[in-house]
């Protein structure tokens, strides 16, 4: 947007003053002349662009130096106390270097972890030789952020015992499984007369399948070490340089080239792939985002808090445990061309592991558009929007934009004589600014919709002008903790008018930053030492129109309804170094006029469901999930491990009700739409599916129960609002 683009002229004119009379000679793209560069560059945008720079002390020092040594060694296993107290003379010093152009402490680390990495290759092999005995009463911890580094090699290759024990049960485990399904499948098959085709793996004894076990950690490991072998110093340095910035805050990133391409090619569309964005938690590799059209979503192999424990190719026998693996290498095996099949073991939210198999593909664009239904209950019609991002072209904005898709969706459910409507946000992670006040100002007259704040604290609002209104019926938006960014500027803009009824999650996402990407190459003037990468920069922050921030309080609901999001740490809030909440002065605007008793149907609503035991249900489940989320300690002897996963097969069962839920209303297409049907069997399967989720979920009959209560208090009391037709 214009008013970003300004923020930037002079900063990239000082920056190029700056840098215009570098000019390095090197021939090694991993000379130390480029990351000092780059260590240059990035700490002077820093500073003069990004929306609230830190103080670069000791303290920041101190975080450097902690996060940086996590990143290279989460599980302890292979630093050593010896190697921490060699690191100890710099925790306060980074700051210092970083603004000397001094890479003394990276050097330190890094030449001490490849020493500590090429040793550690001996230990998993020599202890992945012998058998494991899983009859012995052992537990391993497993909050590696409690765990002391090791005081000596003997307990360090002692700790690597433990950790490829417990990656090796797991494989044990599913032979085992396999053998004791294969019997059950057999007989059954016998009962039946039918054929039935044994597997290799259930005729192995106990000892065989033991061996076999360890023989998958075994090449798990040597295809990680050879995959890591082909990494280099600049690979590393990415780390670090990553460390630096994200003490800023969480959504401030440096990208080396390959990283930057990868973004280039997600923010144009084209993503290739299963379709879900991972990020690490402690040791996992956990879905943060699943992409609407790619194959995750449309296979419904898995969703948000997942973890993924294995991957397998399909032309491998044994699946390589990312048990611990950093998520740049762990998304380099699961990512591939499109068509090729990929097997996920995956660690579900509530604990279960299950495999999937998953054809890669391109993300099917269509899929992350609006879509609209028409839900029927009784004689009255309603309609429901679904809105999985804020997208537009970004070479041609008036050529398609969310804003332009919603308001023709709205135009076709008033033409099938819609009462109220429904804007479904879950989910939905955010986009183009100019939709969010675009698609506000379908709802409102005219007004303000967001105040946007520069460095500096200078303060822009952006306004719907347009006096047209598409839909001055009842409106609700439904959100949850995934539903960020502009998500957030619309719900909150509609809940500040009072123009909607916010149902959801206690709060959403509580994203409220915008960013943008520098190139880096553009700043150094004849650099010969080739691609320098991009920065992802904070540079300014979104305000509702009452002052109050988004950032970190997100939107909270009206009418607040538990979810199994609702106890796990899946916010903002819960990332390192998020900017904090503050408040400005509101804007000049005029709360909708439109509802009677608005705050009644609210406590309607609240009560209906402190009612519903469905909602009861949903919120025991997640409090399950919390409970079993996070694992402190497993047991490494087999019948407890079993029955430990057996037990939580049974607890889960009594679950199974919520995905059974029924809430007995009418859901069909527009009839345009039932016309595509006919040539495209695809997206008729897919409406099927959508529909039948739509049948189960208690949220929107609720939202459609608010929907009547809005317009019936409106009709008892003699306003009837102006729906046209």
């Amino acid at each position: 947007m214009s008013f970003m683009r300004k923020n930037f002229k002079v900063l990239l004119l000082s920056v190029f003053v700056a840098f215009a009379s570098c000019s390095f000679t090197t021939k090694d793209f991993n000379d130390p002349e480029k990351d000092k560069l780059l260590v240059d560059l990035i700490t002077y945008v820093l500073e003069k662009g990004h929306y609230d720079p830190k103080d670069m002390d000791d303290a920041f020092s101190k975080a450097i130096y902690a996060n940086f040594i996590e990143a290279l060694d989460p599980l302890k296993r292979y630093f050593l106390a010896s190697d921490m107290e060699g690191f100890k003379i710099y925790e306060t010093e980074i700051d210092d270097q970083i603004r000397n152009k001094d890479l003394t402490f990276f050097n330190a680390v890094y030449e001490k972890y490849m020493q500590r990495a090429e040793e550690s290759k001996a230990y998993y092999k020599e202890v992945l030789n012998t058998p494991f005995d899983y009859t012995m009463d052992e537990k391993i911890k497993v909050d590696y952020d409690q765990l002391p580094y090791a005081d000596s090699k003997k307990e360090l290759k002692e700790r690597w015992r433990q950790q490829l024990k417990f990656s090796t049960i797991s494989n044990y485990y599913d032979l085992v499984e396999e053998k004791n399904t294969s019997e059950e499948k057999k007989k059954e098959a016998t009962s039946k007369g039918e054929d039935f085709i044994e597997s290799e793996n259930a005729t192995l004894t106990l000892e065989e399948m033991e061996a076999k076990a360890r023989k998958t950690s075994m090449t798990a490991l040597d295809d990680y070490y050879e995959f890591t072998n082909d990494l280099e110093r600049k690979d590393y340095f990415a780390v670090f340089l990553n460390t630096v910035v994200e003490e800023f805050d969480p959504h401030t990133n440096y990208f080396a080239p390959p990283d930057r391409d990868r973004f280039d090619l997600r923010m144009s569309g084209k993503l290739e792939g299963i379709g879900a964005r991972l990020q690490k938690k402690n040791d996992y590799i956990t879905i943060v985002e699943v992409i609407s059209g790619g194959p995750v979503w449309r296979g419904e192999h898995m969703e948000v808090g997942d973890a993924i424990l294995k991957v397998k190719q399909e032309d491998e026998e044994e699946p390589v445990s990312i048990v611990g693996m950093r998520v740049d290498d762990a998304v380099k095996l699961i990512k591939g061309p499109k068509g090729t099949k990929v097997t996920l073991t995956v660690k579900r939210v509530d604990g279960t592991i299950e495999e999937e198999v998953i054809t890669r593909d391109v993300v099917e664009l269509e899929e992350t558009y609006a879509k609209s239904s028409v839900i029927e209950k009784d004689d009255k019609k309603y309609g429901l929007i679904n809105l999985p991002a804020f997208y537009f072209d970004m070479k041609d904005y008036g050529e398609r934009n969310a804003a332009t898709d919603v308001k023709k969706e709205i135009e076709s459910l008033k033409a099938e004589g819609m009462e109220g409507l429904v804007l479904d946000l879950r989910d939905n992670g955010g986009g183009s600014l100019r939709t969010a006040v675009d698609i506000a100002g379908l709802f409102i007259k005219d007004g303000p919709v967001v105040q946007v704040a520069s460095g500096g604290k200078k303060k822009e609002v952006l306004e719907d002008e347009d006096e047209a209104i598409a839909w001055d019926g009842p409106l609700v938006i439904l959100v949850n903790e995934l539903s960020a960014s502009a998500s957030e500027i619309l719900a909150a803009a509609m809940q500040d008018y009072k123009r909607a009824i916010i149902i959801g999650s206690e709060q959403s996402y509580g994203k409220g930053t915008v960013q943008n990407m520098i190139d880096l190459n553009q700043w150094v003037k004849q650099n010969e030492l080739g691609d320098m990468g991009a920065l992802k920069l904070t540079t300014q922050k979104f305000y509702r129109v009452n002052g109050g921030s988004t950032q970190l309080e997100g939107v909270k609901s009206d009418v607040v309804m538990p979810d199994r999001y609702s106890y796990i740490e899946i916010g903002e809030r819960d990332y390192d170094n998020p900017l904090p909440y503050d408040k400005i002065s509101p804007a000049n605007y005029k709360p909708w006029d439109g509802y009677i008793d608005y705050e009644g149907t609210i406590n309607r609503s609240k009560e209906r469901m402190a009612k519903s035991d469905q909602l009861r249900l949903i919120d025991e489940n997640a409090q399950y999930i919390k409970r079993t989320r996070n694992e402190a300690e497993v047991s490494l002897n087999f019948n407890d491990y079993a029955a430990d996963i057996e037990k939580r097969k049974e607890e889960t069962k009594r679950f199974d009700a919520i995905g059974e839920y029924d809430n007995r209303l009418n859901y069909r297409s527009l009839p345009n739409e039932i016309a595509l049907m006919k040539q495209d069997t695809t997206l008729q399967e897919k409406r099927k599916r959508w529909h039948k989720s739509l049948a189960k979920d208690i949220y929107v009959e609720e939202a459609v129960n608010v929907l009547e209560d809005l317009k019936l208090n409106n009709i008892r009391n003699g306003k009837v609002a102006n729906i046209k037709n």
